[in-house]
């Protein structure tokens, strides 16, 4: 299968939206700063006037997480979509998301997220791999079906986000409102060493899952068809699932649960570069790291200096999006 060339045009396009985005980024903010004061602090390095002091230990660092987490939520989505072959999988139709939650909201409530600054992102990784075992343990018992695997992250979605329910039911307020914030998505604290482990996991993720583009592309066509070209399709799927899952998890542990990136930002590129993962991937990947730095800074500054959770926007444009979607398609063929 070749590339269209002016197909593959979209990932220069899609390289200069990005740092297109981390600018503005990095300009807007709960006060705002010229774009000319943004380059000079970029490029004369660190300093200790007030603007650089902003951009390199506040927004910079923020900027970062919110490009490694929008690529990593990106990518899987992208990926869960062919390997599930339904348009309306994202990171979290697997539960991944309900198992982190359920890991932080339990390290808020009982104290143990305020020891150090990784206790809460590590409580939120086990809650994701608890989630991630379980699905993948009975979905394995059912030949890693595609049925078998979104039931059963249904299923453990359900169970885990009711485990939350119950343990916000029974904490005090206070402790309340912070799981809250995290339960809607929050890039405002970032810190240098959280941010490195999880840009190191999602560079390293992204890569496993573009090696495998081309058997996912084939997978698309359905698995017997797969089989008779030479794909394994048991260990592909697990090896795709995997890497996804572990992803999704190390994003979602570090940002809180984002939602529709993973969802909207594949859609777009589709409609884009078609297809063709080899092309598709690493265009959702660049997407989502422009996407979700945007909307944190809209989350900063609509009503600054009070910020919202960067979930909220995500929220509300992938819903506004969806639903106009929805109206301008055939109601039979809405994807």
């Amino acid at each position: 299968m070749k590339i269209n060339n002016i197909k593959f045009a979209v990932i220069p396009a899609l390289l200069v939206i990005l740092a297109v985005s981390a600018l503005i980024s990095l300009s807007i903010g709960g006060s705002k700063i010229p774009l000319a004061d943004v380059m000079r602090a970029l490029f004369h390095g660190s300093s200790p006037d007030m603007v650089s002091t902003i951009i390199w230990k506040i927004r910079v660092p923020r900027v970062m997480l919110g490009i490694f987490v929008g690529m990593g939520l990106a990518s899987a989505g992208c990926v869960f979509q062919g390997l599930l072959r339904n348009p309306l999988a994202d990171p979290y139709t697997l539960g991944i998301s309900g198992g982190a939650a359920f890991g932080a909201t339990l390290a808020t409530v009982t104290g143990l997220a305020a020891v150090t600054i990784f206790s809460l992102p590590f409580s939120a990784f086990l809650g994701s791999l608890a989630c991630f075992y379980s699905v993948y343990f009975i979905a394995s018992r059912k030949s890693f079906s595609v049925n078998s695997l979104i039931l059963t992250g249904v299923i453990f979605g359900f169970i885990f986000s009711s485990a939350v329910l119950l343990i916000l039911a029974l904490s005090s307020p206070g402790k309340i409102q912070s799981s809250l914030i995290w339960l809607t998505g929050d890039l405002s604290s970032p810190n240098t060493p959280l941010i490195m482990l999880v840009s190191l996991i999602v560079l390293f993720g992204f890569a496993v899952l573009f090696i495998f583009s081309r058997e996912l592309n084939i997978l698309v066509l359905g698995e017997e068809k797969a089989l008779t070209l030479g794909v394994n399709t048991d260990k592909t799927k697990k090896i795709i699932f995997i890497t996804a899952s572990l992803l999704t998890g190390a994003c979602v542990s570090v940002s809180g649960i984002i939602g529709f990136v993973g969802l909207l930002i594949p859609h777009l590129m589709r409609k884009a570069t078609g297809p063709d993962h080899r092309l598709l991937l690493p265009a959702s990947a660049l997407g989502g790291a422009a996407f979700l730095p945007l909307c944190d800074s809209l989350a900063r500054s609509v009503i600054a200096p009070v910020e919202l959770p960067v979930g909220v926007i995500t929220g509300l444009a992938g819903g506004i999006f969806f639903l106009v979607f929805l109206l301008r398609s055939d109601s039979n063929k809405v994807f």
